[in-house]
């Protein structure tokens, strides 16, 4: 499974709030904006973060999408 972060872009663009402000309000480093827009996985104290700043849940920010491995390993369902 790999991470999805489209729920926090959307939240941004509703906040009127660009990359850079989330990683100034949240106190984060800018490697773990990097890679949460590639997709790549980051700690939870920066998620933890995230949502404090945005004032939310780790579920308004993220979602986990099964990836095509894993869909085959369970026989394609």
């Amino acid at each position: 499974m790999k991470a999805s972060y489209k729920k926090l872009w959307k939240m941004l663009i509703d906040k009127d709030m660009l990359k850079k402000d989330l990683q100034a309000k949240a106190h984060i480093s800018w490697t773990s904006v990097t890679k949460m827009s590639k997709g790549e996985d980051v700690s939870m104290e920066v998620l933890r973060k995230v949502c404090k700043a945005l004032e939310c849940d780790i579920g308004d920010i993220i979602e986990m999408i099964p990836d095509d491995e894993d869909d085959q390993a369970r026989g394609g369902i």
